[in-house]
This record gives C-alpha cells, sequence and structure tokens, in this order.
C-alpha cells in the first residue's frame, strides 16, 4: 500500500507538470498530453477536466471527454489529419490538436477553434457526427486562412457570387447553419457556407478534401461554385505546390 501511494503521487506530479507546460506552451489549462507521435508530427492533446479560456466575447470553454470516446474516435480524426503533411502543417502554423467535447465560444456550440498564435486548433469530437471528417478539413481551413489572409480576401470571394447575394456580418449572426449539400446550383455547397466569406471558402475546401467528385460534378452545372473551387485550389498550391487534393 506505501508503494501504491508513492507510484500515485509519483503520476499525479508528472501529469501536473504534464499540464504545466501544456499550458505554458498554448495557454489551455487543464490538458495532457494523448498522443505525442502521429505520421505528420501533429501532437494530440485532450482534456482532463473541464476548461475556459478568455472573456467576454472570446471565451472559450470546453469539457473533457471520456478515455473510451477519445479512443473511439483517434483512428478517424488521424486518417483524415494525416492528409496533411508536416511542411504543409508548419506552413500553416499547426502543431497541437486539443480534444474535448461540447465546445463553445461565448455560449454558442462550434466544432472548432484555431488559434495559428500557438499552433493550435481545438476540435470538438463529438461535434455533428454526421458530416465530422469534413468539418475537421472545414476547421483546418480556418487556420490556413487564418496564417494566409492576403492569398484569400474576402472581397475577390465576394465577387464570385450574384451581385444581390450578401453575407451575414458573422457566422454567428445568421440562421444558415445546415452543413448538407445543396441541390441547387447557386454557387455554394451548403447552406452554412452562405454565411459568410470565410465560412463559404471552408466549406468549398472541406468538400474539396472529402468529396471531391461530387462537388466537381456539381461544379460542371454551376459556374460560380467552378470559380471558388479553381480559386481555393490555386492558392492552396500557392502554399504548398505538393499540396495532395486526392
Amino acid at each position: 500500500m506505501k508503494y501504491l501511494k508513492i507510484i500515485l503521487s509519483i503520476l499525479i506530479f508528472i501529469s501536473s507538470a504534464n499540464a504545466n507546460t501544456i499550458f505554458y506552451l498554448i495557454k489551455i489549462p487543464n490538458l495532457e498530453i494523448h498522443s505525442g507521435k502521429s505520421a505528420n508530427g501533429l501532437k494530440y492533446l485532450k482534456a482532463i477536466k473541464p476548461f475556459s479560456v478568455g472573456i467576454r466575447d472570446n471565451n472559450v470553454s470546453c469539457f473533457n471527454s471520456s478515455e473510451e470516446d477519445i479512443k473511439k474516435k483517434m483512428p478517424l480524426i488521424e486518417k483524415n489529419l494525416n492528409r496533411y503533411s508536416s511542411i504543409f502543417l508548419n506552413k500553416i502554423n499547426l502543431k497541437y490538436i486539443v480534444l474535448c467535447e461540447n465546445l463553445k465560444v461565448s455560449q454558442i456550440n462550434t466544432a472548432g477553434v484555431p488559434n495559428p498564435a500557438t499552433k493550435t486548433l481545438v476540435i470538438d469530437i463529438k461535434f455533428n457526427e454526421k458530416h465530422f471528417e469534413r468539418v475537421l478539413h472545414h476547421e483546418v481551413f480556418h487556420m490556413i486562412n487564418e496564417a494566409y489572409k492576403k492569398k484569400f480576401p474576402y472581397d475577390k470571394w465576394k465577387n464570385f457570387n450574384n451581385s444581390e447575394f450578401k453575407y451575414a456580418e458573422c457566422s454567428t449572426c445568421s440562421d444558415k447553419l445546415g452543413l448538407s449539400l445543396l441541390k441547387e446550383n447557386k454557387g455554394f455547397v451548403t447552406e452554412y457556407s452562405m454565411s459568410t466569406p470565410s465560412e463559404d471558402m471552408a466549406e468549398v475546401f472541406s468538400f474539396i478534401i472529402i468529396n471531391k467528385e461530387k462537388i466537381e460534378d456539381k461544379s460542371l452545372i454551376d459556374p460560380i461554385l467552378d470559380k471558388k473551387i479553381l480559386f481555393i485550389k490555386k492558392n492552396i498550391l500557392k502554399i504548398d505546390e505538393n499540396f495532395n487534393f486526392n
């Protein structure tokens, strides 16, 4: 019993030290390493307790997931994120993936929170099971967009649309939340893509990665969407000429 207590004390100390080191690196409390090894250098961190960072409009909160839920979701997460090379991830400032659930920004549920300054992407592992894989790539695009804003100017993107169309001021200001592929051919892939330029770009990018044939077939009868797809591809290749869309 004495030795067991000593071992437990050591483990608690190590866990605390890891949490403190992680907080120093990415400024999110209550995290520990889930997996420090991956094919492309990504480091996966998990919440061991609920956390909350920031204040007011920039408050981010999330709850810890069970080991069972993380273990169940990790193969799917790694399969998708391993599509990005270490070179590309370095260029878009992405190094850490934080795994948690019930992720919110200012009390509004969200799939992910990108922070290029700390090379971190927080992911809600239970967000929208039906579209989860595509959502991962949607959130990666937000990291891309933050790192290369000049390559993805909103004004140029807006000009692809019909002149009468207007985006909302912010994604949370819109009631357009649907993530299923639209049947109409008006330059948009989903209802959510009609919320803001950045969400529109992220939706197009995610379909290129996950449903490439489907979106390209749709673009054959949708000239606006065709321009958007070419724009995304062209500028991604400017970031990394070896990027693989297949």
